[in-house]
């Protein structure tokens, strides 16, 4: 199973991707995990990647797609969910071709669709522990009674302002790439609104063509 998942801030990417890791076996591959892991090691390619965020650059394409593309490597081209690539038509076009050269093509792309409102309702109740940068959510995840309420901040992208921003932007830079997979036969879009298990169903119901689909 070869599946990369998309979804706009807050619309539950997190929570689905663990869900289908627990349920088939698969592997998380994350490029900001890949980013931070390599920063952390010192390779010659974190090095790279850390003079540019240093610079208050992004990784370039290049960057992200070796990173990408070894760490798929690493796991025999197979049974991983990508998570943050590709983020570029450009990139999406490299992981074609790569897979393709080692005879295991893309099977799907899921982007989960949730509603700006939804996403504001989800994100705007969010809250951390500004001591232990601990989450927690107002309505599904409430901060215990007896912590001191004054600990317990809204980070300040989590206004509805801030948050129709990123959506924007996001919105803006993902439709090329989804249109991109679409064209491919691979775009599976999903309702991302209502109970997680709900959603979890749905996305089932969108891949169960794999014929490799079978339960770790």
């Amino acid at each position: 199973m070869r599946i990369a998942l998309f979804g706009p801030p807050g619309a539950g990417k997190g929570t689905q991707s663990l869900l289908l890791k627990e349920r088939f076996g698969l592997d998380i591959i994350s490029t900001g995990n890949l980013i931070r892991t390599a920063i952390r090691e010192g390779s010659e390619m974190g090095k790279k990647v850390e003079a540019c965020v240093n610079a208050g650059q992004l990784a370039s394409d290049e960057m992200v797609r070796d990173l990408a593309n070894r760490s798929m490597a690493e796991h025999g081209f197979d049974r991983f969910i990508l998570d943050g690539y590709p983020r570029t038509t450009t990139q999406a076009r490299w992981l074609i071709e790569f897979l393709d050269a080692y005879k295991s093509p893309m099977e799907a792309v899921v982007s989960l669709q949730v509603s700006d409102e939804v996403i504001i309702d989800r994100l705007s109740k969010r809250r951390i522990n500004k001591v232990t940068g601990e989450s927690y959510h107002l309505e599904y995840h409430p901060p215990p009674a007896d912590l001191d309420p004054t600990l317990i901040v809204q980070r300040k992208d989590d206004t509805p302002e801030s948050i129709l921003a990123r959506l924007e932007t996001y919105r803006r830079d993902t439709h090329p790439v989804e249109e991109f997979f679409r064209q491919a036969g691979l775009l599976f879009e999903i309702d991302g609104a209502g109970e997680v298990s709900a959603i979890f169903k749905r996305i089932l119901g969108s891949v169960h063509h794999m014929a490799d689909l079978q339960v770790a």
